[in-house]
């Protein structure tokens, strides 16, 4: 089942795609999309394989991604949008909350991961955050990236000689915070922290927040 608003956004507003196997939360995201001012729901999709075929043409900013769906899971979804559509934001929208799950989320190409039982008001802020170049997640979420920060590296890691402030730097990065966030947590210039984000970067072989903070953990 699809939907899709026949009226064009205003500007500034956060056009957003809902991927999800059940028809009773699509109706209801679709309903808090369409009441709440500076967001329009481009239309809803119940399958992965109806999301590749869909958002391509509605181009939202934004997608909230189910993880587990009949024929195609929302994280092999996900990766194949991220290659049609590579400045697409995919924030994963599951009940699911394991390590292996959250991992194989980000490494695909989501930028943010919340729980299903989050509010409808915590998944508009989320949208909004993701929108703004953050990484929303749920604090239970972002307490399991930050306990994978907490086990020792394997020895073929450590060569990767990653400075303190560099893995302070990352560890921020987990709960979506900005530069310029980062930069007042730890008391150095925005301007600093996209010096460190660019070693780290470097380092690490990467190209974006999200991938830097999935080679770390790996």
């Amino acid at each position: 089942m699809t939907s899709a608003s026949g009226n064009k956004p205003a500007g500034g507003m956060i056009r957003v795609a809902v991927v999800d196997d059940s028809p009773a939360l699509r109706r209801h995201l679709d309903k808090w999309l369409a009441r709440t001012a500076g967001f329009n729901c481009t239309g809803c999709c119940g399958s992965g394989a109806e999301a590749l075929r869909l958002v391509p043409e509605w181009k939202p900013d934004v997608v909230l991604m189910d993880v587990q769906m009949p024929g195609m899971s929302g994280v092999e979804c996900t990766a194949q949008l991220k290659r049609l559509l590579p400045s697409l934001q995919i924030m994963m929208l599951t009940v699911y909350e394991d390590a292996d799950t959250i991992f194989k989320a980000l490494r695909a190409g989501a930028s943010g991961y919340l729980l299903k039982r989050s509010t409808p008001q915590e998944i508009l802020a989320a949208v909004r955050d993701i929108r703004q170049g953050g990484a929303p997640m749920s604090s239970d979420i972002a307490r399991k990236v930050v306990a994978a920060f907490q086990e020792p590296l394997p020895s073929a890691d450590k060569n990767l000689l990653l400075s303190e402030r560099e893995r302070e730097i990352l560890a921020w990065l987990t709960k979506g915070l900005s530069n310029k966030e980062i930069g007042d947590k730890l008391d150095i210039s925005m301007f600093t922290v996209k010096i460190h984000l660019a070693h780290i970067f470097e380092k690490l072989h990467v190209r974006s927040r999200t991938e830097a903070v999935m080679a770390y953990l790996q």
